[in-house]
């Protein structure tokens, strides 16, 4: 069996635009974007209040996690929240009960996250379009009501508190300096998802996206991709979801709730569908509004989001990465002319 999908005869098939342009930009320009990136987030405690500054780390990889599934997959999951808060959960309660140094709690917690994928995605992959997104929405909403009722070990309404956030003995009680400590592990998530769809893997789930039934024909196993591809999304979102409840030191039934799952889409929409670093940048400006509008008082947060998801939605169509790539791919062209 070949390692990707012949796509020459299918212009569809193809990588999706914010991130090709990327790809066929020069090395230099490459490289000084991936230094931009890094200088980025190497200041953003010092020039953000440093726990915005954690929740905008874990969000970029929840965004990430869910776009490799959507973006590149073409599954569209509003149940991710069951892996975001059951990894927070898992990740919690590791912490709590084994006293092993964070980066081993948020890695249990998010292998946890990927086993639970694994039965889910089997039966949510034979489903697609809106019936895979309600199957997807009706599991997570079971884990969410076994997680109320199960008082004893998440303590239901109450959530899990006081968590510890240990590592070989460093004081990480101070937020900038968690940031650090867990900036290495998103970076290592983002390496690997963009490793993902920069693999033979990631081509043919991208020509599975754009033609399952040629994909099949040519000796591809749909499902298996499809599952493959949903345990992977769920690990990342356990990443995020594990760092999430280490950066708060407490974890309630919103993490499980359907609105964190759609949350999570509207940060990926609102940077770009299909272009993974447009999630990173959806969530950087998503979670600093929030905070800006609940630091000015303003009360109805979600009015103003979901307006300015609506402008984008309008005026963006490819989202913000997306359209800003676009652009830049135009102007090469023209430039060529």
């Amino acid at each position: 069996m070949t390692s990707t999908v012949d796509t020459s005869s299918s212009p569809a098939a193809t990588v999706p635009s914010g991130l090709a342009t990327v790809a066929r930009a020069p090395r230099w320009l490459r490289y000084a974007l991936l230094a931009v990136g890094l200088a980025v987030a190497l200041w953003l405690p010092n020039g953000l209040y440093p726990a915005v500054a954690v929740d905008i780390l874990c969000w970029a990889l929840f965004a990430v996690a869910i776009d490799l599934l959507l973006g590149f997959t073409g599954l569209m999951s509003f149940g991710h929240a069951a892996f975001w808060g059951t990894s927070a959960y898992a990740t919690g309660l590791v912490a709590i009960h084994a006293g092993v140094p964070f980066p081993v709690a948020v890695l249990a917690g998010a292998l946890v996250a990927a086993v639970l994928a694994v039965p889910l995605g089997y039966l949510a992959v034979k489903r697609t379009g809106i019936y895979f997104a309600m199957v997807t929405l009706a599991f997570a909403q079971m884990i969410y009501y076994i997680a109320n009722k199960w008082g004893s070990l998440t303590g239901g309404e109450n959530g899990l508190q006081s968590v510890p956030r240990e590592l070989f003995g460093l004081d990480l009680r101070d937020e900038y300096y968690f940031y650090y400590a867990a900036l290495p592990i998103v970076l290592l998530g983002l390496a690997a998802a963009w490793r993902i769809v920069n693999s033979p893997f990631g081509r043919v789930l991208v020509g599975i996206r754009d033609n399952p039934a040629r994909a099949r024909a040519l000796g591809y196993p749909v499902h298996r991709y499809k599952l493959t591809a949903f345990v992977l999304s769920a690990f990342l979102a356990g990443l995020g979801g594990g760092l999430f409840v280490m950066g708060h030191r407490f974890v309630s039934l919103d993490a499980l709730h359907w609105t964190t799952s759609g949350k999570a889409v509207i940060v990926v929409v609102l940077g770009g569908i299909g272009t993974l670093w447009g999630g990173v940048l959806g969530a950087a400006i998503l979670v600093r509004l929030e905070d800006w509008l609940s630091y000015s008082g303003f009360e109805t947060i979600g009015l103003v989001t979901g307006g300015i998801f609506v402008l984008v939605v309008l005026l963006f169509r490819r989202g913000i990465w997306g359209s800003v790539a676009a652009l830049a791919q135009r102007w090469r062209a023209s430039r060529r002319r």
